[in-house]
């Protein structure tokens, strides 16, 4: 640890130098990443409203999430060759364009297929933008001043899904589902009207392939693992699913190595659809572990606690909604300190006591059971996100950091759609052991809720249990040594 508190950038600071173009870029696409991806949450709450008035049943509304997350899974892995192709600006219209599109679609809605195709193209304009803005970032931003710029990332990508189900559940306490979108649709065309005005064209398109083989066992591959993985959640909570989760898992397996074999040809050409020589830096590697370990802790906890906090505790939608807002906030309040502690200290006297929080915080979940006050949970589910917020960042940026810039549009092509599976894993583990145990609990004689209370107890251990893999693994993490390269603007 000594040898990364003593190491620290000695090339000159360019916070300064930062041009006004870059400066305006990366604020428009901040602002309107942390939109897009609010929306990746918002559906949960709102389900049981969405059921009544559109004569659905549980599975089929479960749809606007998993579509939502699958969309992402299958169009986050083009991004790496979206971003060489095109420039920043095409790009950002595109992406913001695609959203409002599906926003205006989705409160305008008649019925469910017209709303879940709302949801799928909104899910192709926030697939596009999360990577947009971290391959800006990389490219533009001094090393000197990564991590805080880092750190806003964070708050994008960690704090708005965990605001998600307290601002749908603040509007449905009074409003209509529909005004999940209709809220959000003015926002989403003041940002795509403000970056047509102001985005330059920031980077220099190349003449690159799309390999259309690729781009299928891609969808083919991400797109079964995600629904696979889902419908282990929903087979485990009593809903039906269409095919055995096992069917689409084992199909996305056979198409991943099939795509990664191809990506592999391809790279000796320079036209792989997702390149993978990220995966030969150490740094990557072990970052994405340790982040892939903490993003299931996050999601299966989204998942799991307002299930506690309902059906265990009886509170409604808006009452979990409040009090999981506090540990969002939380993380959005440590991200910009941690970023600037990391410019100065480097990931590993971040990340090792944030992974430790973690785990110490998971383990602190398995006591609550129906007697647990509200201060209680409040309190563990703040310490959780606090260290998740000691960990987020520095991972996000030793990892990606450690690329040739070359490979930064790949490399968070890799890391976000890795995200996606660890998410959507994560919700399944969760889920699958505390309904599993819940139902043995039962059997046994125990008490509905305290059957529940046990399954959600054993589900939050095997979560400590995992946290412990991202402590051992956070002793390995490294400062990226790579410089910035410099680039022209356009």
């Amino acid at each position: 640890m000594t040898a990364d508190l003593g190491t620290r950038d000695t090339a000159p600071q360019q916070d300064d130098s930062l041009p006004r173009e870059i400066k305006l870029v990366i604020g428009l696409l901040l602002v309107a990443t942390f939109v897009v991806v609010l929306n990746e949450t918002i559906m949960g709450v709102a389900l049981p409203q969405l059921m009544g008035d559109l004569q659905i049943s549980a599975s089929t509304a479960q749809w606007l999430t998993t579509g939502f997350l699958l969309t992402m899974a299958v169009v986050i892995p083009t991004t790496g060759l979206i971003l060489k192709r095109f420039s920043t600006r095409s790009v950002f219209i595109a992406a913001m364009s695609l959203f409002s599109a599906g926003t205006l679609l989705a409160a305008a809605a008649p019925g469910f297929p017209v709303l879940l195709v709302g949801r799928i193209i909104q899910a192709s304009g926030t697939a596009i933008m999360i990577p947009l803005l971290i391959t800006t970032v990389l490219t533009f931003v001094p090393e000197s001043r990564r991590g805080r710029t880092m750190g806003l990332i964070s708050i994008v990508i960690a704090v708005a899904p965990a605001t998600g189900p307290t601002f749908s559940g603040l509007i449905l306490s009074q409003l209509s589902w529909r005004w999940l979108f209709i809220i959000v649709l003015p926002i989403a065309l003041a940002a795509l009207a403000l970056g047509a005005t102001f985005v330059k064209n920031i980077t220099t398109p190349q003449a690159v392939k799309f390999d259309l083989l690729s781009i299928v066992l891609s969808a083919t591959a991400f797109g079964g693992l995600i629904y696979g993985l889902s419908s282990i959640g929903e087979s485990a909570a009593g809903h039906g699913t269409p095919v055995p989760p096992a069917v689409p898992i084992a199909v996305g397996a056979v198409a991943l190595a099939l795509f990664v074999w191809r990506q592999l040809l391809l790279q000796r050409t320079d036209s792989a659809l997702l390149d993978l020589r990220p995966f030969k830096q150490r740094s990557f590697v072990v970052g994405i572990i340790v982040l892939l370990v903490a993003m299931g802790a996050l999601f299966g906890t989204l998942i799991l606690l307002p299930i506690y906090l309902q059906d265990v505790q009886g509170l409604t939608t808006l009452q979990t909604g409040l009090v999981l807002l506090p540990g969002g906030l939380m993380m959005g309040l440590l991200a910009p300190f941690v970023g600037r502690a990391f410019d100065k200290v480097g990931p590993r006297p971040l990340v090792i006591p944030g992974t430790m929080v973690v785990a110490l915080a998971l383990a602190g979940m398995t006591l609550l059971d129906e007697t647990s006050g509200r201060g209680m949970v409040i309190a563990i589910h703040v310490v959780l996100s606090m260290g998740l917020g000691l960990v987020m960042t520095p991972l996000m940026t030793s990892a990606l950091g450690s690329l040739d810039k070359a490979l930064y549009s790949h490399g968070s092509a890799v890391l976000n759609t890795l995200q996606q599976l660890a998410g959507a894993a994560g919700t399944a583990l969760f889920v699958a052991i505390m309904t599993t145990r819940s139902a043995s609990a039962a059997e046994d004689g125990m008490a509905p809720l305290d059957a529940l209370a046990s399954g959600i107890h054993s589900a939050f251990l095997v979560g400590a249990g995992l946290a412990l893999v991202a402590v051992a693994a956070s002793f390995l993490v490294r400062r990226p040594k790579n410089t910035l390269v410099d680039v022209p603007v356009h």
